[in-house]
């Protein structure tokens, strides 16, 4: 007889297991959210606008179309925002031909997640286009998988890339950990019912129920993911 049962239910009958770790890319993996600042005030100058830091703060983390958007009403630019988009990616872009910088033990958690066979998922609100550009700097081979904010029809905060995440991997929710280093993207992860790690870039995160944060990715191991899932909130 077939069962009804799923591998990540059946996990989780056995007692709280670490099943998969779902990672941002921007400002937690790779050290971008500078430069997604700098592409998005070089475009906003060469339309007669200067950005002022305030709106770094409210821009970061989140979809393109909303940060974009932002800036568009604040400026009162007047250029369409498909045109604005693609024009900001293009500039990102050129600024990271030459590779993009990894934030500090991104490599060695990365390779230790390997090492130790746990499902890793690359979870990003930035374009397929980009992604596949970072990729040369992470490694397509530490991912079992990677989605992109126009793949999916609602991106962070919305729980929807992690809940497909999870389910792409055979995971409970509740067994994963989420890496995040904006508010935008804790929402995601938390409203998904996973565990979250926040390790702040731009904007300060307090801690929170199913929360830990700490100041920078060195501080993570399997050990330690795996001890997030063993805890009740």
């Amino acid at each position: 007889m077939t069962s009804s049962v799923s591998v990540a239910d059946t996990r989780m009958a056995q007692g709280p297991v670490l099943q998969a770790v779902l990672l941002d890319m921007d400002g937690t993996l790779v050290d971008t959210e500078g430069i997604w600042w700098t592409a998005e005030a070089a475009v906003f100058a060469d339309l007669g606008h200067v950005l002022d830091e305030v709106h770094r703060e409210v821009v970061v983390g989140g979809p393109m179309a909303r940060s974009v958007g932002h800036l568009i009403e604040v400026t009162g630019a007047t250029v369409p925002l498909a045109e604005l988009m693609v024009a900001i990616n293009t500039r990102f872009e050129e600024l990271i031909a030459r590779g993009a910088p990894l934030m500090p033990g991104a490599r060695r958690l990365l390779t230790e997640l390997a090492a130790h066979g746990v499902p890793t998922a690359l979870v990003s609100a930035s374009h397929r286009r980009t992604i596949e550009v970072m990729l040369r700097s992470l490694g397509a081979e530490n991912f079992a998988f990677t989605l992109a904010g126009d793949e999916i029809g609602r991106t962070k905060p919305h729980p929807d890339p992690y809940l497909l995440a999870a389910a792409r991997l055979g995971a409970h929710p509740a067994s994963c950990v989420v890496v995040e280093d904006t508010l935008t993207g804790v929402a995601a992860g938390e409203a998904a019912g996973c565990r979250v790690v926040a390790v702040p870039s731009v904007a300060p995160i307090g801690p929170a129920p199913g929360r830990t944060v700490v100041s920078s990715l060195d501080e993570l191991d399997v050990s330690f993911l795996r001890s997030l899932v063993s805890v009740p909130v």
